[in-house]
């Protein structure tokens, strides 16, 4: 099985590339699930995508509701424990299936997946 490493460096809103991540994660999930796993490391500002019930500012998608997809279909999605303590959100629950990690975890999975994708 083809794995696939998508880390996410901005925050939820105000740019659009959680969004474009969340999205081509979902779509990876959706038409190639019995060959490729996901896995989505959320580093920097990216951290706030992990917190729930964030209001979505009009216009704009939901990037919760794009996680938790993510997630319910077996996707794996961590946030980076320094840059959320940085942030002061690390004591925060985040959305459920989303943990905090760190630099080795992340480090391991970018050496065992086939391919890594920045946004």
């Amino acid at each position: 099985m083809q794995k696939i490493l998508i880390v996410i460096n901005d925050a939820p809103y105000g740019t659009e590339k959680a969004y474009n991540a969340a999205r081509l994660a979902m779509n990876i999930i959706k038409y190639h699930s019995e060959t490729v796993e996901i896995k989505l490391f959320l580093l920097a500002d990216a951290v706030f995508c992990a917190l729930p019930n964030q209001k979505t500012p009009d216009g704009y998608y939901n990037i919760e509701r794009m996680l938790k997809y993510v997630i319910k279909r077996g996707g794996e999605v961590k946030a980076c424990g320094i840059c959320a303590e940085a942030r002061g959100i690390d004591k925060l629950p985040f959305l459920e299936g989303i943990e905090l990690s760190n630099m080795e975890e992340f480090s391991q999975w970018t050496v065992e997946c086939d391919k890594v994708l920045t946004f």
